[in-house]
């Protein structure tokens, strides 16, 4: 399986189906962080999964490069004022997911952009 195909799986087994043993499968320790909102290691990421309602990750490209993947995506239930405009972007080593950076913006839909096209 490629590491895009893995993230894919990975990602809707912990945030969709709410399954947190996905985190023994598909991540590894030493597991580094650098989004602001949680801290390095998996119990971060364990103690928070069954706490987001109605959490959807809705990825519209998701991008392969050696051992890194990148994901742009519409996300709801994660931040504060509504969806978001997420880019992700996960380190792999031996297949699993080791480091995670993201860029979190509040969406905005198409129709209220001055450009007037969508943000994902």
């Amino acid at each position: 399986m490629s590491n895009k195909e893995t993230l894919l799986t990975a990602m809707r087994e912990l945030f969709h189906d709410k399954d947190v043993t996905a985190l023994d499968r598909y991540w590894a320790e030493p597991y580094i962080q650098h989004s602001p909102n949680l801290p390095n290691g998996l119990d971060g990421l364990r103690d928070a999964v069954p706490t987001l309602e109605g959490f959807r990750w809705n990825p519209e490209r998701v991008f392969e490069d050696g051992d890194f993947v990148i994901a742009h995506s519409r996300v709801s239930g994660w931040h504060p004022d509504g969806d978001a405009a997420i880019v992700d972007i996960f380190r792999f080593e031996n297949g699993r997911v080791v480091e995670h950076w993201d860029v979190v913006q509040p969406y905005v839909e198409a129709d209220r952009t001055v450009s007037g096209n969508p943000m994902v």
